[in-house]
C-alpha cells in the first residue's frame, strides 16, 4: 500500500469518532515515527510504497486508535518544550497548558542562577526536566507517588541530559519538607469526580486517574496540604506555582492567603481559563 491510499484509509476509518484535522494529525506523526517521513515528505511521495512490517504497524494502530487509545501512548512519546519526552499509561500526557505554566515560571526566574527547585507529582517529569534545561545551575527534586511513574520521569531526565533528585512518597504523607527551596511546584489531582462527564474516553479510559481526580467534597485536599508545606520549606520571598482547576481559583486564592502567602496571581490559559496561580512566601 502507498501513502495516498494508507492516508485514505485512514480517513475512512476513523472519520465516525474523530475530526478530520486530528486524523490528519495523527496520520503524520505515526508517517514521521515510524517511517521518519513528516508533511512534507507524504505529499512530495504520495505515491511511496512501505514495506509489509510497517504497514502492519499502521494497522495495528488503527485498531488502538479505533478504542480512542492516545497517539501519545502509541508513539510511546510526545513532545514538550521542545524536548521530548517518553510516555506511558503510568503518566499524564503533557498538556500544553502545562507548557505555559513551565513557561511562566522560566520567564520569571531565567536571571536567577542556582535555584533550588521542588516539584511535587512529577509524573513524566516534563516540569522538572524543562526548568532544568532552562534554569542555570538549578538544583532540582521531584516527588512522586508512583514508582512506575517514577522510572519514566527517570529516564526522560537521562534522555534530555539533566541532573535531577527524584524521590518516591506520598506528599499527603508527609508533614515537614526536609530542604528549603526557592521555587516550589506542583500540578496535583485538580479535576472533581463530577466533571467526569465532560471529559473524553481516551483520557477516562487510559490516563493514570490517580493523577487526575479529586473527590468533589475536598476538590483543593492536594493544594491544602502542599500550600502548608510550601510556606514553611520556602525561602523568604520564595514562589509557589500551581497548575489549577479553572472553577476554582477563587477559593485557592483565598486559602493561600489564609496561609500567609502574598502577591497571588491567577494566570489564564491559552484557551482563557483561569489555569495557574503564583503566590510569593512573605
Amino acid at each position: 500500500m502507498n501513502l495516498i491510499k494508507l492516508k485514505k484509509n485512514f480517513l475512512n476509518e476513523l472519520k465516525e469518532i474523530y475530526p478530520a484535522g486530528e486524523i490528519e494529525s495523527f496520520f503524520y506523526l505515526l508517517t514521521s515515527h515510524y517511517m521518519n517521513k513528516g508533511r512534507l515528505d507524504v505529499a512530495l511521495q504520495p505515491e511511496f510504497t512501505m514495506q509489509r512490517s510497517v504497514k502492519t504497524r499502521f494497522e495495528q494502530a488503527l485498531v488502538q486508535l479505533k478504542k480512542e487509545y492516545p497517539i501519545q501512548y502509541i508513539i510511546g512519546s510526545t513532545d514538550f518544550m521542545g524536548l521530548r519526552f517518553e510516555i506511558n499509561e503510568s503518566v499524564l500526557i503533557p498538556r500544553p497548558e502545562t507548557e505555559e505554566l513551565v513557561s511562566w515560571i522560566i520567564s520569571l526566574n531565567h536571571h536567577k542562577k542556582a535555584l533550588d527547585i521542588l516539584d511535587i507529582g512529577t509524573g513524566s517529569g516534563c516540569i522538572p526536566v524543562s526548568l532544568a534545561k532552562d534554569l542555570e545551575d538549578a538544583r532540582i527534586d521531584a516527588i512522586d507517588l508512583s514508582e512506575k511513574a517514577l522510572v519514566v520521569a527517570k529516564k526522560n531526565a537521562v534522555l534530555n541530559q539533566v541532573d535531577i533528585s527524584f524521590i518516591q512518597d506520598d506528599i499527603l504523607g508527609i508533614e515537614q519538607l526536609d530542604k528549603t527551596y526557592d521555587l516550589i511546584i506542583s500540578n496535583p489531582p485538580y479535576v472533581r469526580e463530577s466533571e467526569k462527564l465532560s471529559m473524553h474516553n481516551n483520557v477516562l479510559k487510559y490516563e493514570p486517574g490517580m493523577a487526575l481526580f479529586v473527590d468533589d467534597d475536598d476538590p483543593l485536599v492536594f493544594y491544602k496540604h502542599i500550600g502548608k508545606l510550601a510556606h514553611a520549606a520556602l525561602k523568604n520571598r520564595g514562589e509557589l506555582f500551581f497548575e489549577i482547576n479553572q472553577y476554582l481559583a477563587d477559593p485557592l486564592k483565598e486559602l493561600l492567603r489564609s496561609y500567609g502567602f502574598v502577591n497571588i496571581e491567577v494566570k489564564k490559559d491559552i484557551y482563557g481559563a483561569d489555569r495557574m496561580i503564583r503566590a510569593v512566601k512573605n
